[in-house]
């Protein structure tokens, strides 16, 4: 039993690293599976504090003996230990240094995955920092070209924006996964996310940038002849006349019961605000016109 005491594992390896008069080259080969050793053993008592920094240490010895793959997996052990202890900062960092050292390795896909376990572990502590590790996961997938694989990322950025009640960065984040899309052809997941973008904004209750969106989409073949882009100008149209029993009914529509659950939830709530405050922006609009066909 004494040979598997992962006190004495540690002690063990902690001394292989350590140069001394008698020790002139640390002996990170033999300490790394002591370490590795000491990590299981610490996690099948569930000492988590002890085992999550063997992990560390594992994971620093794997890269001293320049392997980053186990490194980064080690280092993904210690995040997921740091999530159970509550360390809400190290889960951030760990899963970081575990992508870096993926991304050592020539390998996106680890890497990506790496920010977006970080980011799951996240979600209800940091959101914030949850937002800005799927951001990064998508960056990598794209730099790599390897845009598909980001849309569900995008999905769950959105769905973190929307719940932080941030409509205007939910919206630019299913604009980006439209950007996405488009770059590899996946037509129907590009016209579902212009549609939940124009959605967003008429929840936060800005017809304005809906309008706008709804226009710079149009511009894109694909949408404008999609049932997306029809469902959006039934919408915006029933905005404009201030017909909310239309916008009730465009928003149990089949193509809006296709988007993600959380644009239905989103959906299903129009209208929100007042109606009149946009006909009363309608006019404005029209007035501001006049007066510029005038001069």
């Amino acid at each position: 039993m004494a040979k598997n005491d992962p006190d004495k594992l540690m002690i063990k390896a902690d001394k292989l690293t350590k140069l001394s008069f008698t020790r002139w080259n640390a002996d990170w080969k033999t300490a790394t599976v002591l370490y590795e050793q000491a990590a299981i053993n610490y996690r099948a008592i569930r000492d988590n504090e002890k085992a999550k920094t063997a992990f560390e240490k594992a994971s620093k010895g794997q890269e001293m003996i320049s392997s980053p793959w186990d490194a980064a997996k080690h280092m993904e052990s210690a995040g997921a230990l740091a999530k159970e202890l509550g360390r809400w900062a190290e889960v951030s960092d760990h899963f970081r240094k575990a992508s870096e050292l993926y991304n050592e390795c020539g390998r996106s896909q680890p890497a990506s995955d790496a920010l977006a376990k970080g980011a799951r572990a996240l979600e209800d502590a940091d959101p914030e920092e949850a937002v800005r590790l799927y951001t990064e996961a998508c960056l990598i997938l794209e730099e790599d070209g390897k845009d598909q694989m980001a849309f569900d990322l995008y999905r769950a950025g959105t769905s973190i924006y929307i719940k932080l009640e941030k409509y205007v960065d939910a919206a630019t984040f299913m604009l980006r996964l439209g950007l996405a899309a488009d770059k590899c052809n996946a037509v129907n997941s590009q016209c579902k996310a212009y549609l939940s973008a124009i959605i967003i904004y008429l929840y936060a209750h800005d017809f304005n940038q809906a309008q706008k969106c709804y226009n710079d989409c149009s511009q894109i073949a694909v949408f404008l002849n999609s049932d997306q882009s029809r469902c959006a100008s039934k919408l915006l149209s029933a905005y404009e006349e201030g017909d909310a029993e239309e916008i009730k009914l465009v928003a149990k529509s089949s193509t809006i019961s296709n988007l993600d659950h959380v644009i239905i939830k989103l959906a299903r709530k129009l209208p929100t605000g007042d109606l009149k405050d946009i006909a009363i922006e309608e006019t404005n609009d029209e007035e501001a016109l006049d007066e510029n066909d005038l001069t």
